[in-house]
């Protein structure tokens, strides 16, 4: 145990991040809704199927529909017998009626209504509420036991359809035969049970449906059947803890491929706990989302905007970063989402769109173009959808496509997560650095006010480490962003340095080597203190930390060292550096000094500029300043060409015009 515990402390990062992926893992699992569903065929009646050959892997019966059932049992009710007993009284009960209504009747009509009343009464007399077919079968119980009878046909009798409308049938006959209610039930009831829900048997190892063969009705009615008895199945030898602890595995095995990704392609996010826990956190909190709705409305689970996870994955880092997220998130939610396949399909086609969409985000436009994209996007994968399983459109519903607008319109809460998560993490993306490259932020209004000579250098600087980068590859914009603020500490003491220096005075004249190289070298942590107030993001500090590297305050250190040969202390002329670790940082040295060098030269030659430009990048790649980035000696010939040509077209000898005399 104790090794255990000294290798997990020895590997404290690694440690973090398989205990951060198992806890991300568990958490998505755990907010998951868990259904006891077996498996499930992804397949519409009338469309064709897409999948395998289906082979019946047990007996199943195949239910009967709800019509189907229905139809059978109204038969049933039709054909079920009907009990009756008789009612001895009716013939009396009748006369009495007719006696009651007489009023106007002559002797003659009495009459002939009494030998009606007699005939109906010999055969018998029933009623119905509804038409009864002359062939049903009834049984008239005997009055005596109530359990033995005789039957007969409706027709035996007559009815009120038998009868026309009139005085006699709607206000003097009594029906002499009463339905026996309880009876009939039990006789209904016996015959309904009677009745099986099941159409047909499947045997183990019959064909249900061959791939490419259109779902019938009849086919639909077997997947249908053998997904319930797959349910069924599944939830006898169901157990939680199991499937839960299945989920967590599939999970982790995603998160695993992530990490072999990014160790073999993109090792500096690894190494970042920021940048991991940042990932996670984003995947957990979209997981999320998705959870709620599969609680509430499993139907509408594609209203959730799943796509923020690519297109903040490539605003903060880049594509195929962004790509490979985008797809462990899928497949960690594909398993807790019902319509696995559906899901899959949808989200990796409108995610790749996404993340092609959003591949130069530089104004907050862009994202109305990435909700359209998104909207159409889904659309279209549905309408096709469709048609190919229906093979015409009549089937769309409108609530998908207002599914789809919605999700577009959540696409948008990406602009203000993009803020809150670098504040929160730390971390700077391309909006942020397209703010900071304007020159009506405050801090460079700040400059150019106080710092005019120093600002026009940041300026021209900035220039061309954004064409040189642009050249040699790199992040563009960092670069042009690092090199306007590398010169930021000059500020506070701004006539300290030649460029800011407009008459005779010079500063320098009162102090002697050592506190003037101080003053000098100050400006890099004066600079990075003005980058805290100003709350520069680390990235643009890392320029200000390393714009000169470890190299000496060249004049004032050979002023020092002409005056104490014998040595001196040249930690004090030193800055405190580190030196560039990035292709950006190492442009912006290099540019950096070229142009002041440039600047200060008398005459501007083509053999004067290219021998101080050799001379100078020889210079910082003898010191060791270049030694921890990755430049090749590729990019820096690159550098010394474009250099030496842009030097000469800023710098160049201007023709003098000839006065012109009036």
């Amino acid at each position: 145990m104790g090794n255990i515990i000294s290798a997990a402390v020895r590997h404290l990062g690694l440690t973090y991040k398989i205990l951060a992926m198992l806890v991300t893992s568990v958490a998505i699992v755990a907010i998951f809704p868990h259904t006891r569903y077996g498996a499930h065929y992804d397949y519409k009646v009338g469309g064709i199927w897409r999948e395998s050959d289906l082979v019946a892997p047990y007996d199943f019966a195949v239910t009967k529909s709800k019509g189907e059932m229905a139809t059978e049992e109204q038969r049933e009710r039709a054909q079920a017998t009907l009990f009756y007993h008789r009612n001895d009284g009716a013939n009396t009960a009748a006369l009495k009626n007719l006696e009651e209504r007489r009023g106007a009747l002559s002797s003659a009509e009495l009459h002939k209504l009494k030998d009606s009343i007699a005939s109906i009464y010999r055969r018998g007399y029933l009623e119905w509420d509804e038409p009864l077919s002359a062939e049903r079968e009834i049984v008239v119980l005997d009055g005596k036991t109530g359990n033995e009878g005789h039957s007969y046909k409706v027709g035996d009798f007559i009815t009120r359809d038998d009868l026309e409308p009139g005085f006699l049938r709607d206000s003097i006959l009594v029906p002499s035969l009463l339905l026996d209610e309880t009876q009939t039930q039990l006789e209904l009831q016996s015959r309904l049970s009677q009745l099986s829900n099941t159409s047909e048997l499947v045997m183990a190892g019959d064909l249900i449906i061959a791939k490419g063969e259109e779902v019938t009705e009849e086919k639909g009615r077997r997947i249908a059947a053998l997904e319930i008895e797959n349910d069924r199945r599944f939830t006898d030898g169901y157990n939680l803890w199991g499937q839960m602890a299945g989920q967590v595995l599939l999970a982790m095995i995603a998160f695993v491929a992530l990490y072999m990704f990014l160790k073999n392609t993109r090792h500096s996010i690894l190494e970042d706990n920021r940048k991991v826990t940042f990932v996670l956190v984003l995947v957990l909190l979209m997981s999320a989302f998705e959870a709620m709705m599969a609680w509430e409305s499993p139907e509408w689970i594609l209203i959730v905007p799943l796509c923020i996870v690519p297109i903040l994955m490539r605003v903060f880092f880049d594509m195929r970063v962004a790509l490979y997220i985008h797809l462990t998130t899928v497949i960690i939610l594909a398993n807790l989402v019902p319509n696995s396949f559906e899901f899959i399909f949808y989200q990796l086609v409108t995610g790749m769109m996404s993340i092609i969409a959003v591949r130069s985000l530089e104004r907050r436009s862009q994202f109305f173009v990435l909700a359209m994209v998104i909207f159409g996007s889904y659309s279209f994968i549905y309408t096709a959808g469709v048609l190919s399983q229906e093979t015409n459109l009549s089937s769309l519903e409108g609530t998908k496509y207002l599914m789809f607008f919605l999700n577009a319109l959540l696409t948008l809460l990406a602009y203000p997560l993009i803020y809150l998560f670098e504040k929160f993490f730390g971390m700077t993306t391309a909006l942020s650095l397209l703010e900071l490259s304007s020159t009506n932020n405050k801090a460079l209004r700040e400059l150019s006010r106080r710092a005019p000579g120093t600002f026009q250098h940041s300026m021209q600087v900035a220039n061309l480490t954004e064409d040189l980068v642009s050249e040699i590859g790199g992040n563009v914009l960092l670069a042009k962003v690092g090199a306007l603020y590398h010169d930021i500490g000059k500020i506070r003491n701004p006539l300290y340095f030649t460029e800011n220096q407009t008459g005779d005075f010079n500063p320098h004249d009162e102090l002697d080597y050592t506190e003037s190289a101080r003053m000098i070298t100050a400006h890099v942590t004066d600079g990075l203190e003005e980058a805290r107030r100003y709350h520069l993001p680390p990235e643009v500090q890392d320029f200000i930390r390393t714009h000169h590297g470890t190299t000496m305050t060249g004049y004032f250190y050979a002023k020092e060292k002409e005056r104490h040969p014998e040595g001196f202390d040249e930690s004090l002329f030193r800055y405190p550096g580190p030196r560039p670790y990035s292709r950006e940082t190492a442009v912006v040295m290099i540019v950096d000094t070229v142009e002041a060098a440039c600047r200060s030269l008398k005459t501007h030659t083509k053999e004067a500029t290219d021998e101080m430009i050799d001379r100078l990048i020889d210079g910082k790649i003898a010191s060791g300043q270049l030694e921890n980035c990755p430049l090749s000696y590729g990019d820096v010939a690159k550098i010394r060409r474009f250099l030496k040509t842009k030097m000469m077209s800023i710098y160049h000898v201007r023709v003098e015009y000839p006065t012109v005399k009036s």
